[in-house]
């Protein structure tokens, strides 16, 4: 047994679901098809309900309490009345959950202490003609069931743990990593977890796999899986550069370096309010953070307003010359939009290029709007507003007042509102919100602590 296994089979010990676990789960989820059976029983059309995901596949995780079902309808029924009597089996299976949105609506609530969805589908015969985006899942299911041997399903659970280790588990538009599905495809495709750490360790991305020999479609990803049961879906599609970069780099670490630390990392420290002023102490930088109340918005709609907003900020403060190092962005009750500047102050004027001499319409347009504007509010006791226009070789030049000399002031003035800001974000933006600067950060650690800890010490 080489030490690899040897890890392996002491992360098995600690996630495989006992044999308690899975009778319960087995029960809980027949009684649950029973219940859905009673509840459509006197519908006008045919249904019938499956198990569907990781519980279905045999590949959860000991301690996963989440079942699954999905009530399959006729294609021909309209949203409306799908999304009705979908409602209303949910709420007859379970009679306390409550309603929650993805394409459509849909009831979850607890059952036996797992976590339940019911979930309404068109039962369609194949997955390229799915009028909703869950009418793929079962196809998925069936696709992975005819698969994954027990040893493979048992290698896909490692393959899990490992990737929620190193924080890139999850198809969620905050995490933007591996989903349970495409682990499942990853592991099958590769044949067990040590080929696709080996194989992980090698990729020259782009990468691209199809299962089935689709060979259909064509996309701008670093890792492309093509749906074995939808030839047009890219099932890596929503894995960010930095996930497939940060699962080739801990699979050459897990091969060199076999540990149990990577599936279960210790839980990060938050940071102290002094140990933050010390790491901007020994940095020399100046952090600006724009916070503000956290949009009431779901998660997968939160993070991408919140990156885009950070996106907007950070390039206009580079435009105006504060230069960013680095920026990140975090929300709990509040929201975050963090840059650290390498300059944090710039002069009163700032240089401003026009065009050459020789081009003359342009030239002589730009020699015109500055001299007369020096012209205008010249004062025989004061500095002119505007120094020049002159040469510098064959181009005009003038120096002329900066609008915001402090990257804070820029912050604080409606000029924020200009930049690419997430709609949701501006709304929360314009009710109100603080510009923290240098040390002002610290008020930060004990709602943020854990994000600062990460930001201030980070790693792959």
């Amino acid at each position: 047994m080489t030490d690899l296994d040897a890890v392996v089979a002491r992360v098995r010990d600690r996630i495989d679901p006992s044999a308690d676990e899975r009778q319960r789960m087995a029960d809980a989820t027949a009684t649950l098809l029973s219940r859905v059976e009673s509840a459509t029983a006197d519908l006008p059309v045919p249904t019938d309900a499956i198990q569907v995901g990781s519980t279905a596949r045999g590949t959860w995780l000991s301690g996963d309490r989440d079942i699954d079902l999905f009530v399959r309808f006729p294609p021909d029924l309209d949203r409306e009345t799908l999304e009705r009597y979908g409602l209303q089996v949910g709420h007859a299976v379970l009679p306390d959950g409550h309603e929650e949105y993805a394409e459509h609506p849909y009831v979850k609530g607890e059952f036996e202490g797992f976590e339940v969805d019911l979930v309404p589908c068109y039962d369609v015969d194949d997955a390229s003609e799915i009028q909703s985006a869950v009418d793929r899942t079962p196809f998925h299911t069936e696709y992975l069931r005819g698969r994954l041997t027990d040893d493979l399903a048992a290698d896909v659970r490692v393959c899990k743990r490992f990737l929620k280790g190193i924080g890139a588990y999850g198809s969620n538009l905050r995490t933007r990593g591996f989903s349970g599905y495409l682990t499942e495809l990853l592991v099958v495709e590769y044949g067990g977890f040590r080929p696709l750490l080996d194989a992980a360790s090698d990729w020259q991305p782009p990468v691209e796999l199809d299962p089935e020999d689709h060979g259909t479609a064509t996309f701008d990803d670093p890792l492309v899986v093509i749906d074995p049961t939808d030839p047009e879906r890219n099932v890596a599609a929503v894995c960010a550069p930095e996930n497939v970069a940060r699962l080739q780099h801990y699979a050459r670490d897990l091969l060199a370096t076999p540990r149990e630390d990577l599936f279960f990392p210790p839980d990060t420290e938050p940071l102290a309010a002094e140990d933050l002023r010390r790491h901007l102490e020994r940095r020399g930088t100046t952090p600006v953070a724009v916070v503000f109340e956290t949009p009431d918005i779901v998660a997968d709609q939160l993070y991408p307003q919140l990156r885009r907003s950070l996106s907007g900020v950070r390039s206009e403060l580079d435009r105006r010359g504060f230069d960013v190092l680095r920026a990140t962005t975090f929300a709990d009750d509040r929201a975050v939009l963090l840059c650290e500047l390498e300059v944090a102050e710039r002069p009163a004027i700032q240089r401003h290029g026009g065009p050459p001499v020789h081009v003359r319409e342009h030239a002589e347009g730009f020699f015109g709007t500055y001299a007369d504007g020096e012209a205008d509010s010249a004062d025989a006791d004061d500095p002119p507003a505007v120094y020049g226009p002159f040469l510098d070789g064959d181009r005009f030049v003038v120096e002329r007042d900066r609008e915001f000399t402090s990257a804070a002031d820029f912050l604080r003035s409606d000029a924020l509102f200009d930049v690419a800001l997430g709609t949701h974000v501006a709304t929360a933006l314009d009710a109100g919100y603080d510009v923290l600067v240098g040390d002002d950060l610290a008020s930060l650690t004990d709602e943020f602590g854990v994000e600062l800890a990460g930001y201030f010490d980070p790693k792959p």
